[in-house]
């Protein structure tokens, strides 16, 4: 069973809890135009229709990394960007215009790492509004000693 701690407190976070899942709006053509100024990554798969179109992909269709920014959202809006060690992720489905990305995250484990250190293992995931994952990956974060 998944239990989302409210408020939410990852440093008592125990195995089966869940973060507060983040809701994004839908995907629209100016948020990947942004996302390209903001990443650096012009490919015109991601603005440009008549190119995608021509690659066979109907339309143009979201970077991988903007679905990645958002579970790392997800995360960082619960826990202090230094506490995150490691941050993994695989891409596992094209993300559309239209498409409404909600981040979810869930503590797999509490462990210590080879120092010692406390730690949670979290697994995160975007998925679009039909539930297709489009990305998942796991995080380590580092909890507060002492």
């Amino acid at each position: 069973m998944v239990k989302t701690l409210t408020p939410f407190d990852y440093t008592t976070a125990q195995p089966g809890d869940a973060w507060p899942a983040l809701a994004m709006p839908p995907v629209a053509r100016l948020t990947l135009a942004l996302y390209c100024g903001a990443s650096g990554d012009h490919n015109p798969l991601h603005v440009d229709s008549d190119f995608a179109r021509a690659a066979g992909l109907g339309d143009v269709i979201a970077h991988g990394m903007l679905s990645m920014g958002y579970m790392g959202r997800t995360l960082t809006q619960q826990v202090p960007l230094g506490a995150l060690r490691e941050f993994s992720t695989r891409f596992l489905a094209m993300t559309r215009i239209g498409d409404q990305i909600t981040c979810t995250a869930q503590v797999i484990a509490r462990f210590n790492d080879a120092q010692g250190m406390p730690c949670l293992r979290v697994a995160v995931s975007a998925a679009g509004h039909n539930g297709e994952v489009k990305a998942a990956g796991e995080a380590i974060i580092a909890l507060p000693s002492g």
